[in-house]
């Protein structure tokens, strides 16, 4: 028996191909992990696009660095190597025109 980590939370369902050479498991996570018996190896993950993924906010103003996080934690993205951030408008510095 081997135990391997591929899930976040409780693995739900184990399934193995008809030929035994497979197995698949899904989790809590809503990952589909594929798993080889023969060697004990994972191969491959299948997994459902977050809310976010791919959604570019590079650039993006008026967000705080927690709502960016929590965006890139739901798929998107913030490509650094740009020029970082943008300076502030006006009414984001607190003033007026």
């Amino acid at each position: 028996m081997r135990v391997r980590e591929a899930h976040q939370g409780t693995v739900q369902s184990l399934k193995v191909s008809p030929d035994g050479s497979r197995l698949a498991s899904c989790g809590d996570d809503g990952a589909i992990v594929l798993w080889d018996l023969h060697s004990g190896e994972q191969f491959q993950t299948l997994r459902q696009d977050r809310p976010y993924e791919r959604l570019d906010i590079t650039g993006i103003r008026g967000l705080s660095a927690a709502q960016k996080a929590s965006l890139r934690a739901l798929g998107a993205f913030e490509d650094m190597s740009v020029g970082g951030e943008l300076p502030a408008l006006p009414a984001e510095r607190g003033m007026t025109t």
